[in-house]
């Protein structure tokens, strides 16, 4: 059914494509501007159309999906080594083609407009608490260079330097640098309003998500790391087991081998660093509040066992391993997590 296949090289106004009637050969090139793409896929007999997995490619991939066409994503990184010359677009749709070839690369799946819209939240988030975190440290940094210090806490800062404000001249604070720490407080409280307004749009969508609620249910999987995981992730049953998964977000140890020696080292930290930073900040969570437990469960005592004899960054990470792998098990079977108490 899908004899033709056609690399796509995708830009904002300019679509280079590559169409293949037999493996390795290039039949005929085409430069399309965006509407006349447009109308390329609704004419176009249904084809598998390869594109790299960046831009707009998962827009693309759904409007093609609706005309019959089989889709193809593959990861950017994936297909630069088969880009032979200097980089160019015609050059970059014949690599699409070639790294199609090659069965070892994995396909990654079109996402679901509602899925492209939670990690959207997820990113504003996210640029919104960099933005938050360098105005306070700015802050805190100028007013320590006056002598003012400010307790430790980014709920602080905001009340003391309004305080100050009010009392500019009994602590000598300099006039014309008042005007603008009270704009920079007031930018922090903007953020901080911006970013609980995210939250609770994320809450809303986790009380409509069957998937969000079960996987809540494991052991430092919360809002942020349970919706991103499904804005991200999408199809979790494209793994074959919690190790590819685990593989797959980069906290799985790097593994150099030759003849009978086998040395497993670091982390590889390949893959979404934002979920894999969401999942080693819920295993620090359930490390602290494992120590209060007087009788932990399995995976509790587990982890202090780790932190014990390796420390506590490293039985985090640990932790967060096998915390992803739970939640494949968790997402797979359509279960809720149950903790398992004694040996």
């Amino acid at each position: 059914m899908y004899s033709r296949t056609i690399a796509i090289d995708l830009a904002k106004s300019v679509f280079e494509l590559a169409v293949s009637d037999e493996p390795g050969r290039v039949s005929k090139r085409h430069r399309l501007t965006r509407s006349q793409w447009d109308r390329f896929i609704k004419t176009e007999a249904p084809s598998t159309l390869v594109m790299e997995a960046c831009g707009t490619a998962h827009h693309w991939g759904r409007q093609a999906k609706q005309q019959g066409h089989r889709v193809v994503l593959l990861p950017p990184h994936a297909v630069r080594p088969y880009v032979l010359r200097n980089k160019t677009d015609g050059a970059d749709a014949k690599a699409l083609l070639e790294a199609l070839r090659n069965q070892a690369l994995h396909a990654v799946p079109v996402k679901t407009v509602d899925q492209q819209a939670i990690a959207g939240l997820h990113r504003l988030r996210s640029s919104w608490v960099a933005t938050r975190t360098a105005r306070i440290n700015t802050v805190r940094g100028l007013l320590r260079e006056l002598g003012f210090m400010i307790p430790l806490g980014a709920k602080r800062v905001v009340p003391q330097v309004r305080l100050l404000a009010e009392q500019a001249e009994e602590q000598n604070l300099p006039v014309c640098l008042r005007d603008a720490l009270i704009d920079a407080a007031d930018e922090i409280e903007q953020l901080e309003q911006r970013i609980a307004g995210v939250e609770r749009r994320l809450e809303r969508e986790a009380l409509d998500e069957d998937t969000i609620r079960r996987l809540r249910t494991v052991a430092g999987v919360g809002l942020l790391t349970a919706t991103a995981l499904v804005g991200f992730v999408g199809d979790v049953k494209r793994f074959r087991s919690g190790r590819e998964f685990s593989s797959y977000l980069g906290l799985t140890p790097r593994e150099t081998s030759s003849g009978l020696q086998r040395r497993l080292g670091r982390i590889s930290k390949r893959g979404d660093s934002y979920l894999r930073m969401l999942l080693v900040h819920g295993a620090r969570s359930v490390l602290c509040h494992a120590k209060r437990h007087r009788e932990p469960d399995r995976l509790r005592a587990w982890a202090l066992n780790r932190e014990q004899s390796r420390g506590h960054n490293k039985a985090a990470v640990a932790l967060a391993n096998k915390l992803a792998r739970i939640v494949w098990a968790v997402w797979c079977n359509d279960t809720v997590y149950k903790a398992r108490v004694g040996g």
